[in-house]
């Protein structure tokens, strides 16, 4: 039995339309051994897949070429872009919401804010300048 998929569109050669064609499940006895089509326009009966007259998988003719297909929308302008409350380094979020370090105001991340500060991104932050020795270390051996 054929498991490859078709569209279900033949070229019947009873009535020579282009029609859909349904399928109808062939059994001996309780088991089913395979499938028969037939055309919706005039009901001829195919005996098998292979003898269906089906329609090629060619792909339909564009209208449209790739330089008519629209760019994807811009929601913020480029000065707006990466300044709203998402990239903030005061912006805290909990499992009950978010809020502004500086307001305590309940924010969305989609905000925008005049005292936006931008967050360190993990991994970039500047090393820390070393730290003069501590007079007691060398008591307690550190």
């Amino acid at each position: 039995m054929h498991t490859q998929r078709h569209r279900l569109e033949i070229d019947c050669r009873a009535c020579g339309t282009i029609a859909l064609a349904r399928a109808e499940p062939v059994h001996e006895g309780f088991r089913r051994v395979g499938e028969r089509f037939v055309c919706t326009a005039c009901g001829h009966r195919y005996p098998s897949r292979d003898e269906t007259p089906f329609v090629d998988d060619k792909p339909a003719a564009s209208v449209f070429s790739e330089a008519d297909r629209q760019q994807a929308p811009q929601v913020f302008a480029e000065s707006e872009r990466r300044r709203c409350c998402a990239w903030c380094g005061h912006r805290v979020v909990n499992p009950f919401g978010q809020r502004c370090g500086l307001s305590n105001r309940e924010i969305e991340s989609t905000d925008l804010c005049d005292r936006f500060q931008l967050r360190a991104e993990p991994g970039s932050e500047k090393p820390s300048p070393p730290r003069a020795a501590d007079p007691l270390s060398r008591l307690f051996g550190e």
